[in-house]
């Protein structure tokens, strides 16, 4: 799978067809991949075009190429089907996508030959509720975002977790995240850094009304429940993973909890995701540049 609109995405997705062809395996390219821009499809031999949906249902391992953005699109459609699913980056930081496109035919042949580690992701469910009626469902693997839309305006909206009552706040949204997502835009709202084996969600409020309102960590067996104040002022909006925004309305309820499939995704043998935040997050920058001449690096 391919997503972005890119030169080094068809040059990747080349040299992967050519080293699937080496090893006589069976290839498959969705049919929005085969679409891209100079994607010359006669240089792949034994070449499948396939709706994007029946990937999961065929393969043995899904491919895709592009940023982590490319991930999240993947996961709509193989979540449910378990099949592994490894990242190639094309795109900026490659938190999920995190194979190197220089290193990408070594890579996918330690892959290949049954060399690699496997990495469970839980995602989340989101449903718009008016009553009992389901007026919206989505599904996230980074957040589920409440937000104030177009507007200059604080939502007025109520929290309440396991049927327990949290809090009422002014502010402009609410961020809840898994582990995955914990390095996504809820590390951009002060959020903190939850390591993708836990099993936990955070919830990172958005320029809050107040000093003391600070990002909670509760259980990914919590239901998060959130409903408009009468006296909200502005349109809420709802975004799943960055996906186009709905409506919120005051007599409906926004439900938030673990959804019951798993994004499964594949890495090549030394992954370490301490690595992957030095270098995406510049951790060593510091270090690096005030290190005294002679300092122990081992130190």
């Amino acid at each position: 799978m391919g997503r972005a609109r890119k030169r080094g995405v068809i040059t990747t997705i080349h040299e992967i067809g050519q080293r699937i062809n080496e090893m006589g395996l069976s290839l498959y390219v969705d049919s929005e991949t085969a679409t891209l821009p100079d994607l010359e499809l006669e240089k792949l031999n034994k070449l499948q075009i396939v709706k994007r949906s029946l990937l999961g249902e065929i393969c043995d391992l899904v491919i895709v190429v592009g940023g982590d953005g490319s991930i999240l699109h993947a996961a709509q459609a193989l979540a449910r089907y378990r099949v592994p699913v490894l990242g190639v980056n094309r795109g900026r930081l490659g938190f999920l996508t995190d194979v190197n496109p220089d290193e990408v035919g070594e890579k996918l042949r330690q892959v290949l030959m049954g060399d690699y580690q496997l990495d469970q992701r839980f995602l989340l469910t989101m449903e718009i509720r008016e009553g009992r009626k389901i007026v919206h469902q989505d599904m996230a693997l980074n957040d589920v975002v409440l937000h104030a839309g177009k507007s200059v305006h604080m939502i007025d909206f109520q929290l309440t977790i396991d049927e327990l009552d949290v809090y009422r706040q002014h502010s402009d949204g609410l961020i809840v995240a898994t582990p995955t997502g914990s390095t996504a835009y809820a590390l951009s709202g002060g959020g903190p850094i939850i390591h993708p084996s836990l099993d936990a969600i955070c919830l990172v409020p958005m320029h809050p009304h107040t000093l003391s309102s600070r990002p909670i960590v509760v259980s990914d067996k919590s239901e998060i429940i959130i409903r408009i104040h009468k006296d909200n002022r502005t349109q809420p909006m709802v975004s799943a993973d960055g996906k186009p925004s709905v409506a919120l309305d005051q007599h409906q309820r926004l439900y938030i909890r673990k959804h019951p499939d798993k994004l499964t995704l594949l890495h090549p043998p030394g992954f370490d995701f301490y690595e992957a935040c030095r270098t995406k997050l510049n951790w060593n920058v510091h270090a690096e540049e005030f290190a005294l001449d002679g300092e122990d690096d081992e130190l």
